[in-house]
């Protein structure tokens, strides 16, 4: 039988005290009662000897310290799970929004899980292809990875999250095997309609599982947005077999409400104001992607973060770069200059690309291929430099190439539509003639027998439309 609980020792802010709690857990579930009968839902967020710090979900507007029964459930969060989840649309809770009614669940899991164990990890060997060149042909996303995108404010990350979920797909595999979950953090109504119509006019609703937290909803569901996700995604791929893609927009709004929730408790704050175990929090959230032996499924992710000032040594993006394993950086240049995606080649990284891609993944010119277009790039910055000291006019034969050929890899191989999904293979055509600008004996990456076969010097004239 489980004690029920008269009355409050404090509100502080979102979070109410109790004292005198017996036998409650870090994590519990509880539910309020006020006097009107209104019911609300909170989570125990700390405790110290018989003292309970509840965290409410819908905020302490209308509490008393007297007249209000407070129930503690026993049991941490938990969400329903079901393969009925994919098309459908939930709150950050886990609360169906779609008006589709509840789901009828095959079983229930606690939301916070638990890392991957390395013992049990699978390293991964396949790519999911995207359909962006400047990602699968440069930094391309592996299975079981967590590669995320650092952004600015401004920037159309958000236009890359719903083309990358309309498009990704496994090399290779039955595309009925491939699910995505989106959690989108602190948005606005036209952010999230925008998210919801694009998934729905492309037919992409159907294998993609949502959760929408919005601005104005309370900090507590923020922080358990994407741990629902995670949750969902693991149910989808370690017990249904999916290769699941799991992309968290914006993460820099899950680390501003975890601020302001470590403020409230009192905690004292470190870097920036941000608490001192941020580190470890968005460990818990990332490493959570991974392959396990044995099982067919993946959860791979792709957070997307804002970087403040677009400061990228910011606390958020310097520890996400530290747990995750490279990053895809968003240029104010480039989007100035109205390409699209935006996407900065030479600081993305994908650490793992080497493993999955090559013969037998992708092609065999592939990892040759790219290497050597990040070289030719670096080179062209360099270029440019000097150009910008000495004029472009007295710059060598060689030289003038290096700028004709970064021209051409932002206009024809970075920039693409919105719609536009390309094939690995287009993909990797554009980069070959791209360096058909470039005299042969600048290809210092390429082996011979690579050269005969991709190399042609009229490839860059047929990019440009000279052909």
């Amino acid at each position: 039988m489980r004690m029920e609980y008269l009355g409050l020792s404090e509100i502080r802010g979102p979070l109410v005290v109790l004292d005198g709690v017996e036998n409650a857990g870090y994590e519990e579930m509880c539910e309020l009662t006020l006097a009107d009968g209104e019911r609300r839902l909170g989570r125990v967020i700390l405790l110290e000897g018989t003292r309970a710090v509840v965290q409410l979900f819908s905020g302490t507007r209308g509490l008393s310290l007297e007249n209000v029964r407070t129930r503690f459930s026993g049991a941490p969060m938990e969400i329903p799970l079901s393969r009925e989840m994919l098309g459908r649309v939930f709150s950050g809770a886990g609360r169906p929004v779609d008006g589709l009614g509840e789901l009828y669940p095959e079983e229930r899991r606690n939301i916070n899980g638990s890392a991957i164990n390395p013992v049990s990890r699978l390293y991964p060997r396949s790519c999911i292809l995207t359909g962006i060149s400047a990602i699968d042909g440069m930094s391309t996303l592996i299975c079981g990875q967590k590669l995320p995108i650092f952004s600015g404010a401004g920037l159309r990350h958000n236009e890359v999250a719903a083309q990358i979920v309309r498009q990704a797909k496994t090399a290779g595999d039955d595309e009925s095997e491939f699910a995505v979950v989106f959690a989108a953090m602190g948005v606005k109504n036209d952010t999230a309609d925008f998210f919801r119509r694009n998934f729905e006019e492309s037919g992409a609703i159907q294998r993609v599982v949502m959760f929408m937290n919005m601005a104005s909803d309370p900090i507590i569901e923020r922080v358990l947005t994407p741990r629902c996700a995670l949750t969902a995604a693991e149910y989808l791929a370690f017990t249904c077999g999916f290769h699941v893609l799991v992309i968290m927009t914006d993460m820099s709004s899950y680390c501003e409400a975890l601020r302001e929730f470590s403020s409230s408790k009192g905690e004292i704050p470190s870097r920036k104001g941000y608490p001192s175990y941020l580190y470890s929090d968005l460990a818990s959230l990332y490493e959570r992607a991974g392959m396990l032996r044995g099982m067919g499924g993946s959860v791979t992710q792709v957070p997307i973060l804002t970087m403040p000032n677009d400061d990228i040594t910011h606390p958020i993006p310097d520890l996400t770069g530290f747990i995750t394993e490279g990053q895809i950086v968003l240029d104010r240049e480039l989007d100035q200059a109205g390409v699209y995606p935006p996407i900065a080649v030479l600081p993305s990284l994908s650490r793992l690309m080497k493993d999955g891609i090559g013969k037998g993944y992708t092609r065999e010119d592939h990892p040759i291929l790219a290497n050597q277009l990040f070289s030719s790039y670096a080179r062209v910055q360099e270029v440019r430099n000097l150009a910008g000291v000495i004029g472009e006019d007295e710059l060598g034969e060689t030289d003038k190439k290096y700028m004709e050929f970064g021209r051409l890899l932002e206009e024809h191989v970075i920039r693409q539509s919105p719609g536009e999904n390309r094939t690995i293979d287009q993909t990797l055509a554009l980069g070959w003639q791209a360096l058909g600008v470039l005299p042969r004996e600048e290809l210092d990456r390429v082996e011979e027998t690579l050269l005969r076969k991709y190399y042609h010097e009229d490839g860059a004239a047929a990019l440009r439309g000279d052909l």
